[in-house]
């Protein structure tokens, strides 16, 4: 049975007030009660902060990237061991903001998975298919092509790894993939992952992002290869935030 999962990206938003003011929230309301594991995805200059404010929660804090590299001239780059160093134990890797806006490439991603779980990270590789892929039947080529340079590499511990499929067309957007539409997508990547490992693609979490909300949270994870969400905007109100968390 995998455990659900619920993982907030809070993207560049927030502020210290922000920052303590919504960890406290969520520490005093989400605890050993709610059977979901959660973690916050905060900017960088937040996360000291955000895994002080948890220490004594349920609640796990990453980051939203990481550097290839370990160290180095890479002015403006933050390594995995200095994301480890500050107490994460997420980082999300290939967000399609990072891919459409820093144009990142599936093999620099595949290399901040290596970083990251060589640092002991678990990283949240993310993929997804534009509205134009969608419309023109590409999603499956597209997600084939995004799991398939992970899948590649002999080298990522499919044990240490969390996949995330957001369709590019539902996120900011408040469109979102049916249950149906989603699932048949989840299937998909766990049946690629299979082909690699049958034990390892059965104990896989597949989160499932784009603009997920209280009231579509529970049909979306009641299907079967969902395993819960990666939340963008609602993530950063504590109501909405809880009551996802309850539903997974």
């Amino acid at each position: 049975m995998r455990q659900p999962l619920v993982i907030g990206n809070w993207k560049m938003n927030g502020s210290l007030a922000f920052t303590s003011e919504l960890l406290h929230t969520l520490e005093d309301r989400i605890d050993d009660k709610i059977s979901c594991e959660v973690g916050v995805c905060t900017p960088f200059v937040y996360i000291k902060l955000a895994t002080e404010l948890t220490a004594n929660s349920v609640i796990k804090v990453g980051a939203q990237t990481v550097s290839e590299f370990k160290a180095g001239a890479y002015t403006g780059e933050v390594s995995a061991l200095m994301l480890k160093e500050l107490g994460a134990d997420w980082v999300l890797v290939g967000h399609s903001e990072r891919r459409t806006l820093f144009n990142e490439v599936n093999a620099a991603l595949v290399q901040k998975v290596l970083a990251a779980q060589s640092a002991g990270l678990t990283p949240v590789y993310c993929m997804g298919e534009t509205e134009a892929d969608y419309k023109s039947g590409h999603t499956f080529s597209v997600i084939a092509d995004q799991i398939g340079a992970l899948l590649d590499s002999d080298d990522v511990d499919l044990n240490n790894l969390v996949l995330a499929y957001e369709p590019v067309w539902a996120i900011g957007t408040g469109l979102t993939a049916t249950p149906d539409e989603a699932q048949k997508v989840h299937a998909f990547i766990r049946t690629l992952v299979k082909e690699k490992n049958i034990k390892s693609a059965e104990g896989l979490r597949i989160l499932y992002g784009g603009s997920v909300k209280p009231d579509n949270a529970l049909s979306l994870f009641g299907q079967d290869d969902i395993d819960g969400g990666l939340i963008g905007g609602a993530s950063l109100d504590a109501d909405a935030f809880i009551s996802i968390c309850q539903q997974a």
